[in-house]
């Protein structure tokens, strides 16, 4: 690619603006406001379901908790390895119980969304339903969410706008002569 380019989506690659984030989170919550399923509270997967966790949450007056999951570590993380899911739930209300919201930024192959689910079904059995909801939908995926903005035709790997920061060090966001430089 040439320096200065823009990259070209292809079905190995897809290129995600922080524009083209925003509104698919906001596509999703349409999506979800339009099935008129009301659910009790929104689970996000961290990290990439965070943000479209706050989302919900905010639009939906709903209160946010947030499990750790990661498969993704290997290769700058890129290649999928075991799986680890947190031992607790971080959440300012009480434990989860009734119709859950599960958010998450994709389901790749399955695997996270499928583990985690059954992790809660195992794990808080005042939880009376679960569904899924996500930004994108991977053709290789061994489940189906309830939720999907984007069902992809193919099998790329997403580029998202934060994927920026992976493996960024602190001064390289510095930049001289702006108010970083008071001290």
């Amino acid at each position: 690619m040439e320096e200065g380019a823009a990259p070209v989506d292809s079905d190995a690659h897809l290129w995600v603006s922080w524009e083209q984030y925003h509104a698919l989170i906001e596509e999703l919550v349409v999506t979800v406001h339009r099935s008129d399923w009301t659910f009790d509270h929104i689970l996000c997967l961290a990290r990439g379901g965070l943000r479209i966790g706050d989302v919900l949450s905010r639009v939906f007056d709903r209160p946010l908790a947030i499990l750790a999951a990661s498969s993704y570590r290997a290769a700058g993380g890129t290649v999928q390895g075991r799986l680890d899911i947190a031992e607790h739930i971080t959440s300012t209300q009480a434990p989860l119980a009734g119709r859950v919201l599960v958010a998450d930024d994709l389901v790749d192959s399955g695997k996270t969304l499928q583990r985690v689910c059954a992790h809660l079904q195992q794990r808080f059995g005042a939880i009376t339903e679960l569904r899924t909801a996500v930004l994108w939908w991977k053709p290789v995926s061994l489940v189906s969410p309830d939720y999907y903005v984007r069902k992809l035709p193919a099998n790329p790997w997403i580029h998202q706008p934060f994927e920026r920061y992976d493996g960024m060090e602190p001064d390289e966001l510095y930049r001289p002569g702006s108010t970083q430089d008071k001290g």
